[in-house]
């Protein structure tokens, strides 16, 4: 283990044992770093990786001091660590800071003039010149002037969601279930919704077509690809037939690419590769393969939707900040991003392999899983007459933390007790154990109701 992550153990520790109460001040750096018998920079690092974690705040000029509202996370004992398939964000440790940066500084010095004045609202040309360069990568070939920055993937739903389309129709159809985040936006502007059960191989797709033929339709949204929460991937036969479907009824297609980088298999196509009228509206976001504070995603839109969606964003935000564009901008064109895609890519492929194999090896019979052999998501169906918030409140007690499924439906949708499992902050040689207590939960429960 490196020496920077013991550091931070060992303060993580004394915060959650209450050595550290919240808001006292920690140690200096130059005492840490004598008292653990390392550089300065090593203690450091630590303690800004704590800060992206939101343990502590540094305070200039005064040091660093404990979150005044961290809530700690369970611990248990080193021979029994807990195993938290509940945390949904990118497992910092992997994340670029170092790297990111160099380019952050390197992007002061470089758009420093653009600093001082209002951007373009659709995003850096340099950087979206970049970023359909990048796309050829995922099978998406458009040009520069189709692409806009936007302030995190969501930004471009909201829009989306509240914007008139071409076809004069209003309802959206949404993946049954999906993340909470779209979810919320829906509720947010009372969107008129209709939804589509999400099977563990994929939609319905002749209930998909009656809805696209008889319901008001204005677009489809649908995370074809590592499908969150279910992490179920579409077929390309599946994509295609979607797409189709779409030209034929006068619908859209909003596709959330959010996770395609991490796609192993490059035979694998997103919708908008099967898209020769421009009915397919491409999003993507950058906060789970890279910095989730960056708050930085891209749509490529149709030109029949570009100016009123425009509009829109300056409402909201007028542009993107120009450093954080200029930042990743450098991070693309350094190649830096495609190393780093590479490592997390490989990894997560060895995650979701070892969950399929143990959801096969440890889960009862009658229990129904989703997923696919990458990305960070899947789900299991507890067997009836288990109930998930119960089920959770028990496998907490052995050390696994799942989530519940429940808010991530329609609240007209009828609700299945399926718990959300999500890997990316998961230790490969953990899964197995993990998986194995729920399989093992299942059993004991299902016993205890006959």
């Amino acid at each position: 283990m490196k020496k920077y992550v013991e550091i931070m153990d060992m303060i993580h520790n004394k915060v959650i044992q209450g050595e550290f109460a919240p808001g006292s001040r920690l140690p200096s750096i130059r005492a840490l770093s004598e008292v653990a018998s390392c550089s300065i920079n090593t203690v450091i690092k630590a303690y800004q990786e704590l800060e992206q974690r939101h343990v502590i705040y540094s305070v200039p000029q005064s040091g660093y001091y404990v979150v005044k509202d961290h809530r700690p996370v369970l611990k248990r004992s080193e021979d029994e660590p807990l195993i938290d398939f509940h945390s949904a964000g990118p497992d910092y440790k992997l994340m670029p800071y170092i790297d990111y940066k160099h380019c952050i500084n390197e992007a002061i010095d470089f758009y420093k003039e653009n600093m001082f004045a209002y951007s373009d609202i659709q995003g850096l040309p340099s950087l979206r010149n970049e970023l359909a360069q990048q796309l050829q990568e995922l099978q998406v070939f458009t040009n520069p002037d189709r692409i806009i920055v936007v302030t995190g993937s969501q930004q471009a739903l909201h829009l989306l969601i509240s914007l008139p389309f071409p076809n004069g129709k209003h309802a959206i159809c949404v993946e049954q279930p999906t993340h909470p985040s779209m979810i919320e936006s829906l509720r947010h502007q009372k969107a008129r919704t209709i939804g589509i059960e999400i099977h563990r191989d994929g939609p319905d797709l002749q209930q998909l077509e009656y809805f696209f033929q008889n319901e008001d339709i204005k677009f489809f949204y649908t995370v074809s690809r590592f499908h969150n929460p279910t992490g179920y991937s579409y077929s390309n036969k599946q994509r295609k037939r979607i797409v189709e479907l779409a030209q034929k009824y006068d619908v859209f297609i909003v596709e959330d690419d959010y996770m395609g980088d991490l796609d192993h298999n490059k035979k694998q196509d997103p919708m908008f590769a099967f898209d020769p009228s421009g009915r397919v509206i491409y999003t993507k976001s950058f906060s789970k393969v890279l910095l989730p504070g960056l708050r930085l995603g891209l749509a490529v839109l149709p030109e029949s939707l570009k100016e009123n969606f425009l509009r829109g964003k300056f409402g909201m935000d007028v542009h993107t900040p120009v450093l954080t564009q200029g930042a990743l901008e450098i991070y693309l064109k350094s190649g830096m991003y495609g190393a780093h895609i590479g490592k997390l890519r490989s990894l997560y492929h060895q995650k979701g392999k070892i969950v399929q194999q143990s959801y096969q090896h440890y889960l009862p019979s009658n229990t129904v899983y989703t997923g696919s052999n990458s990305g960070f998501y899947s789900s299991i169906q507890l067997p009836y007459p288990l109930k998930a918030n119960p089920f959770i409140h028990r496998v907490k007690k052995d050390g696994v933390l799942l989530e519940s499924m429940e808010e991530m439906y329609l609240p007209d949708f009828k609700k299945f007790n399926t718990v959300r499992l999500s890997v990316s902050q998961v230790d490969k040689h953990l899964i197995p154990k993990g998986i194995q207590k729920i399989g093992k939960a299942i059993e004991v429960l299902l016993k205890s109701q006959v």
